[in-house]
């Protein structure tokens, strides 16, 4: 597994601080609204249900509770909440909520380093709707392959994961060659930014083969949205950047 840990930002001329507020976005979001994450109301009232954007309709459901075929333990999961806004709202709201420190922390590690650069090509504005764009393209791609694959539309899916996606994908397009610093089996080495990313993408793609059969999303991972949100920004990266200055 690699792990990044920085980037090289000399070129910089902008504050990236679209990128601050996202990241600060997020973490309100989590500490304060999902209360560290154990705000089931509030998450499962905004996580976006792949049923409720399919009809257009607010779903309400009661509680379950699954018992673990092979260990036989028990655990309940919540039912999903009354939505006061929109549904297809959820699309953009999601993208700001997390399941877990795990989730938040690899998020915005990846959103930190990487988001910097592209704000910086493309500008605040441009940067601010390229990511969203490519954060609800990403959760239609999921709502997409869920159906397709005869996955449970009832399973709510939520994280920043895939406008991230697409911001690797837009770095891999504007900077594939830059130096980015890694950590890979306890050792920290600098590589172009194709194999940090390319890396990353593989390990989707072999994923999403294997969980597309069970539905676009196993282990709490919806990789149809990282694939999505990836191949959103490879596909939108150039229109976006239109004018800008080219640096490598």
């Amino acid at each position: 597994m690699i792990i990044p840990l920085g980037d090289d930002n000399r070129d910089r001329r902008r504050v990236p601080f679209i990128t601050y507020l996202l990241i600060a976005v997020n973490l309100v979001v989590f500490f304060v609204f999902q209360g560290f994450g154990n705000d089931y109301v509030f998450t499962y009232a905004f996580s976006t249900v792949p049923e409720e954007i399919l009809t257009g309709q607010d779903i309400v459901t009661e509680g379950r509770v699954y018992s673990d075929p092979i260990t036989g333990s028990k655990y309940s999961v919540p039912g999903l909440q009354p939505t006061p806004v929109s549904v297809y709202l959820t699309l953009l709201i999601s993208m700001f909520m997390h399941g877990g420190w795990a989730h938040i922390i690899g998020n915005l590690l990846y959103l930190w380093i990487f988001g910097d650069n592209i704000e910086d090509r493309l500008g605040h504005v441009r940067y601010l709707a390229f990511y969203l764009t490519c954060g609800v393209l990403a959760a239609l791609a999921h709502v997409i392959a869920t159906l397709a694959f005869g996955g449970d539309t009832m399973t709510p899916m939520l994280g920043a994961s895939g406008a991230i996606s697409g911001v690797l994908a837009g770095y891999l397009m504007l900077f594939p060659r830059r130096r980015v610093r890694v950590l890979l089996i306890l050792i920290v080495r600098a590589v172009p930014a194709w194999i940090a990313i390319g890396f990353w993408f593989v390990f989707q793609i072999l994923n999403g083969i294997g969980v597309l059969g069970a539905g676009s999303q196993a282990g709490g991972v919806a990789y149809a949205a990282h694939i999505g949100g990836f191949l959103a920004g490879l596909l939108l990266i150039r229109v976006f950047a239109i004018g800008t200055k080219r640096r490598q």
